[in-house]
């Protein structure tokens, strides 16, 4: 009787054990999507908003370099362009630069489930 006691609290450990492993694997699982859909959500809105600034910043550079080619048409046409296409061009490197360092400095992805898993390992190692 005794021996039956024993594999019914083993049993009922490891039933526990494995109840516990699957709450927390379904918890990092959890995180991990919320993570994933957070950064995507950042990546399509940073995108769209991206194209579209850039659309129209284009179009307004084209139309106001026309117009500005066509203010100095009869005097300075040529170092009015030399100086336009100069602008652009500098523009271009500065704003592409920092877009690569503000792509660098972005949060790692998943970096809240990484913690929280790290957590859990130091925990386990606790005892």
């Amino acid at each position: 009787m005794n021996d039956s006691n024993n594999n019914d609290g083993l049993l009922g450990s490891l039933k526990r054990l494995t109840n516990t492993f699957i709450a927390i694997v379904h918890t990092r699982l959890e995180l991990l999507s919320t993570d994933l859909e957070e950064g995507r959500e950042r990546l399509i809105s940073l995108l769209a908003m991206t194209f579209v600034a850039l659309f129209c910043l284009c179009f307004g550079m084209v139309l106001l370099a026309i117009l500005v080619v066509v203010l100095f048409w009869d005097t300075h046409r040529l170092l009015v362009l030399s100086l336009l296409t100069g602008l652009f061009i500098v523009t271009g490197g500065v704003i592409g630069a920092l877009a690569i360092r503000a792509l660098k400095s972005m949060p790692r992805m998943f970096e809240a489930s990484l913690a929280e898993l790290v957590k859990d390992h130091q925990e386990t190692n606790k005892d």
